[in-house]
């Protein structure tokens, strides 16, 4: 089910019928029909409009010049009305106002999240984002640098997020899929299903990788999508209910995080919504993900912990 759900996102443009995707699976439509409808939580047709429709609106939030009818075309639609029709359905605005508010749709976003946490306490150094002075007024941005693997600066942006740019080699990885919220429901998967899974493969010490599907600000919370993985050789058979796939490497930018699952989200909300606004990239089709390198700091006692936030990035 994993890897159809993975076949359905990279052929999001195309005709994705229930008798075609039933053969695939080797059921009948009437059983496929059933047993997707019980492991999702919804029909087939609900997902594939769910689907489409968030991918849309991450695709028209970016600043790529694309037209309504490129992104509609580009997510399964035969035209603008019918894709216009679904998206204010869902979203209870047409896709040019969805683009139009973006910009202040994204800071609304951020404010939140720095406001929840000057209540909890200053993030880590590494996410230091000056909060006294944006307490003081809200509308004077900070300046960070963004580094190339030279050092050399290559542009500034409204976050005091340090963050570099790099060359990251593709991976062949093993994982185990969450659905449901991002943040406590995560963890906990991560210490009750996958680290005992880890255990048995023989898989402890390898790199790690989170792999975040969804955006929490587009899709419903218990529709998010996340895979937990490892790194695994070429030899690698996977059981059930694990499988396999292919990080794809390139350019990314790589963020430093040092601390506690209620600066985490923080953490992903900077680096969206404040650093890459001013960066001059746009994220591509590849996954964004955070990485665990062997020996990653957690202390259990504490719920501090390190790994890198990478986003994979192209020019605008």
């Amino acid at each position: 089910m994993n890897a159809l759900l993975d076949h359905i996102d990279r052929h999001l443009d195309q005709t994705l019928d229930l008798s075609s995707l039933a053969e695939r699976m080797h059921f009948s439509p009437f059983h496929f029909h059933r047993v997707f409808a019980a492991w999702m939580g919804e029909t087939l047709g609900d997902y594939l409009r769910r689907r489409r429709l968030d991918v849309a609106a991450l695709m028209l939030a970016q600043p790529e010049p694309r037209s309504v009818l490129e992104v509609a075309l580009a997510v399964g639609f035969g035209s603008s009305e019918a894709f216009a029709r679904a998206f204010k359905l869902r979203f209870g605005q047409t896709p040019t106002a969805w683009r139009q508010d973006s910009p202040q749709r994204w800071a609304r976003d951020l404010a939140s999240s720095r406001e929840k946490q000057t209540r909890r306490h200053r993030p880590p150094a590494a996410l230091q984002s000056n909060l006294d002075q944006w307490e003081r007024n809200l509308d004077q941005a900070d300046t960070a640098h963004a580094e190339d693997d030279s050092g050399s600066s290559c542009f500034t942006s409204e976050s005091t997020m340090q963050v570099r740019l790099q060359q990251l080699p593709a991976s062949r990885v093993a994982y185990l899929r969450h659905i449901g919220p991002y943040g406590l429901g995560v963890h906990q998967f991560w210490m009750n299903t996958v680290l005992p899974w880890q255990q048995a493969q023989g898989l402890i010490g390898r790199t790690c990788y989170g792999i975040g599907h969804d955006d929490p600000h587009v899709t419903k919370a218990d529709k998010c999508r996340y895979d937990a993985c490892v790194e695994v050789d070429a030899d690698f058979v996977p059981r059930s209910p694990a499988s396999i796939q292919n990080l794809p490497g390139g350019r990314y930018a790589v963020a430093q995080f040092r601390g506690t699952l209620a600066e985490f989200s923080h953490a992903w909300t900077e680096l969206l919504r404040a650093w890459l606004p001013g960066s001059g990239l746009q994220i591509d089709g590849r996954p964004v993900f955070e990485r665990y390198p062997p020996g990653a700091e957690y202390d259990p006692s504490t719920g501090v912990f390190s790994c890198e936030l990478c986003l994979p990035v192209k020019a605008a």
